[in-house]
């Protein structure tokens, strides 16, 4: 059967790779004959315009005969001459890329540092462009939640669902966080949500060292402003961004470290990515008891 042979492309693979393109940024593909577009373009721009075509004038109808039941002949009708060209708007010039490296890095340090609220900051975070992120995503993923709640919990970066919604985890992976939370009885209402990255990478793809690195001082201004008592960190993304750790998330997860914010030192918890868990739910049970012991230690008052 064809279904059984792997070369063979099916309609919903052409679909989903298109999807997966589009979502990507590619606009137009390439052609098999090399074309020079800086040469074209500067051909186009050494062409003389072509001249207007003017408007003639109507010659005069030949009158009509009078008589009985006839209207007296109109007056001829002259079209006005146009003595100047319309105006025309003045393209919106598009935000353009930019080189990632440490000037994108200083100005996100300068800007994140300059907001004294989490309006602010998103304010701030909206009218930055050192991160080419903003160029493909449709929104700005800021935050959801009680921004005076306890418990501060950080993903990585946000998906299609969460990139048209322009919130964090609403797709699947934001319905299982919101059955977790609710075991140990908590909500939305209770938790502070966002990510390292607030802008969803082409095709969801996972964010570049240099994309998390300019994004980096505006998560750590949120969690400064925010001040919980616990940080949540879901996934290795997250844990590696915000602790420097560099060991597998297996490894770190169920692990109570500390973030210093310059001001004090505050409980971070690591635990599975509900992406990840969606994929091997097996991990189910290792999330579960990294949940008890948060759940632990807001009884316990931490």
């Amino acid at each position: 059967m064809i279904a059984s042979d792997p070369t063979v492309l099916t309609v919903r693979h052409v679909e989903a790779l298109l999807e997966f393109l589009q979502a990507s940024g590619v606009d137009g593909f390439v052609d098999l004959d090399p074309i020079d577009r800086f040469a074209q373009s500067e051909l186009e721009a050494r062409r003389p315009p072509e001249p207007r075509p003017q408007m003639a004038t109507m010659s005069p109808a030949v009158p009509m005969q009078r008589g009985p039941g006839n209207a007296p002949p109109s007056p001829p009708m002259v079209l006005p001459s146009l003595s100047k060209p319309p105006q025309t708007a003045a393209p919106v010039p598009a935000a353009a890329a930019v080189i990632p490296g440490e000037d994108a890095v200083r100005a996100a340090r300068e800007t994140a540092r300059a907001a004294a609220t989490l309006e602010d900051l998103r304010t701030r975070l909206a009218g930055f462009h050192g991160c080419n992120l903003h160029l493909t995503a449709k929104t700005l993923v800021f935050a959801d939640g009680n921004p005076a709640a306890r418990i501060m919990l950080v993903g990585e970066a946000p998906g299609a669902e969460e990139d048209a919604a322009g919130l964090p985890f609403v797709g699947r992976s934001g319905k299982l966080l919101d059955r977790m939370l609710a075991a140990i009885g908590l909500d939305r209402s209770s938790v502070y949500v966002t990510n390292v990255v607030p802008w969803r990478p082409p095709g969801n793809r996972t964010p570049t060292p240099q994309e998390i690195e300019i994004c980096r001082p505006f998560i750590l201004r949120q969690i400064e402003l925010v001040d919980p008592d616990v940080l949540v960190l879901l996934g290795g993304a997250s844990a590696k961004a915000l602790t420097g750790a560099s060991e597998p998330i297996r490894k770190m997860r169920g692990r109570w470290m500390d973030h210093d914010t310059g001001r004090r030192k505050i409980r971070a918890l690591t635990t599975f990515d509900p992406d990840y868990l969606l994929r091997s739910p097996l991990e189910k049970r290792l999330a579960w008891h990294d949940f008890l012991a948060l759940r632990q230690a807001l009884t316990a008052g931490t």
